[in-house]
């Protein structure tokens, strides 16, 4: 398949996306898949149409249902994905357990569920707690499970506050060689400084960048 083709494919995904046609965008990508695998479509189809409703969200010019829709048909393949022996010989080196989840007194779940999805497509094994869970919970959680990185998700500037408890929790522990902190959510698109005043470790700054803030946070930890 040529580039040609891909950018036809992924002009045609993009606008079931916006259109809300979750079923037959799924139906698209499996049918590529079926000639060039899962892990070439997602590459070169899926991710590169992810980046630009990114952008567009970014730019206020897609709706929160569109949104939601897209994360969906992200998540519907990566089912169908790792499935598949080719996908599982393509991650079989990772599989590093890290800890998601919305800090207490946080209720939305649509960008940490898109960043769990990112996540698990790079081959990390997302271990997502749900809303409102506290700094306690978090670190018991990531020592249970040996994990390297904490991602939490906060909407509001309010609640946002709370992940500081999270990075408490970690240094009252002794933790912070081994236990990396990562934060996201609206609020720090608008708050850049917000990262720093929670210590928070790193941001991304959309879903899809998420692999890429683990993969670099996970250089960070000392043995």
């Amino acid at each position: 398949m040529n580039d040609t083709e891909y950018t036809h494919h992924r002009t045609l995904l993009i606008a079931m996306i916006i259109n809300a046609e979750r079923t037959e965008a799924v139906d698209l990508i499996c049918s590529i898949a079926a000639q060039i695998g899962y892990p070439a479509v997602i590459t070169h189809v899926l991710d590169p149409a992810l980046i630009e409703i990114g952008d567009m969200w970014a730019r206020e010019k897609l709706s929160l249902a569109q949104g939601y829709v897209a994360a969906k048909i992200t998540e519907d393949v990566l089912l169908k994905a790792v499935d598949t022996k080719e996908w599982q010989a393509e991650t079989a080196e990772m599989h590093i357990p890290v800890v998601l989840a919305s800090i207490e007194d946080d209720f939305h779940p649509l960008g940490r569920k898109m960043v769990s999805t990112f996540l698990q497509l790079a081959g990390w094994t997302v271990h997502d707690m749900g809303n409102d869970i506290t700094a306690e919970e978090m670190v018991d959680k990531a020592v249970e499970l040996n994990a390297p990185i904490i991602g939490v998700s906060a909407m509001m500037y309010t609640s946002a506050l709370n992940i500081g408890k999270v990075r408490q929790e970690i240094d009252r522990r002794g933790l912070q060689d081994k236990l990396k902190l990562a934060v996201g959510g609206a609020i720090f698109k608008v708050r850049p400084t917000l990262v720093e005043e929670v210590g928070g470790d790193g941001t991304a700054a959309s879903a899809i960048d998420a692999p890429q803030l683990f993969s670099d946070l996970l250089k960070t930890i000392r043995p």
